[in-house]
Order: structure tokens, then C-alpha cells, then sequence
């Protein structure tokens, strides 16, 4: 019973999000959604479930990250060709990304204005605009 209290927020989610909660679903859907909201990259997620004895391949992470995705209970924010971060607030808001650091983190949907975007191509229609802004640090002098 103490088991499936401590999985019951995880083991609701799954649920509401027609997920069959398996056990590396349930101890993944743990770590990431019960921390608050937070950006993690597979591999750092690989690395986390490791240290908490949850022994899955970083394959089983990456199916995963990608089912939960699908089902809506995360956004994967993809910052470069092959660097994806996979984000728990699924909200509509925006990213700022350090290049220097690798963290991504969230600026509020009201933060930023976008005044005018280009009409979709013929049968489409645009279903959100995610913005990442790129930082580095201000003293450094290259482009």
C-alpha cells in the first residue's frame, strides 16, 4: 500500500493520459513530474534514474520521454539539430537558452510579442510559435 501512495500522482497522470503504468513508466513519471517544472535532456534523465536504482536503458528513456511526449505530458524543445529538452510545463511559454551552459529555462507566454506571422502554406494553419531566445555571456566578444 505505501508503494502505491508513493506512485499515486505518477500513477495518475499515466492514467489520465491513457498510459499503462508500468513499472519504469511509474518511477519515470515520478522523477520528472512530481519535481516541479523542470528541462531535462534524455541523457541527463538516463543519469538521474540511475542514481535513484531505477535501471532502464537509455533506449527505455528515450521510447519514454517520446510516449509521455505524445501524450501530452511533456513538450520536447528542440535547441539545436540532435539536442532536444524534454520540458514538464507544458504550458504555452517560451525558452531561454545559455549556449554556454546548456540550461534552458522559461520565459512567461506574456513576455514576448510577436506582432505579425507569415500566412501558412495552403491546407495548414499554425498550431503555436515557441520562441527560443539564445544567450551568452556579455563579455564575451565573438558572435
Amino acid at each position: 500500500m505505501t508503494m502505491q501512495r508513493t506512485y499515486s500522482k505518477a500513477l495518475d497522470r499515466l492514467k489520465n493520459a491513457n498510459l499503462r503504468p508500468t513499472r519504469q513508466r511509474l518511477a519515470l513519471a515520478k522523477l520528472l513530474l512530481e519535481n516541479g517544472h523542470r528541462h531535462l535532456t534524455a541523457e541527463e534523465l538516463f543519469h538521474e534514474a540511475r542514481a535513484n536504482g531505477i535501471m532502464v536503458s537509455l533506449a527505455t528513456i528515450y521510447n519514454t520521454l517520446h510516449q509521455f511526449t505524445s501524450a501530452g505530458l511533456l513538450r520536447e524543445v528542440v535547441v539545436d539539430m540532435g539536442q532536444s529538452y524534454f520540458d514538464t510545463n507544458t504550458s504555452h511559454h517560451h525558452h531561454f537558452f545559455d549556449e554556454a551552459t546548456g540550461k534552458l529555462s522559461d520565459i512567461p507566454d506574456d513576455h514576448i510579442e510577436i506582432s505579425r506571422l507569415p500566412t501558412p502554406p495552403d491546407g495548414q494553419q499554425i498550431d503555436r510559435v515557441e520562441v527560443i531566445v539564445r544567450l551568452r555571456d556579455a563579455a564575451s566578444t565573438s558572435n
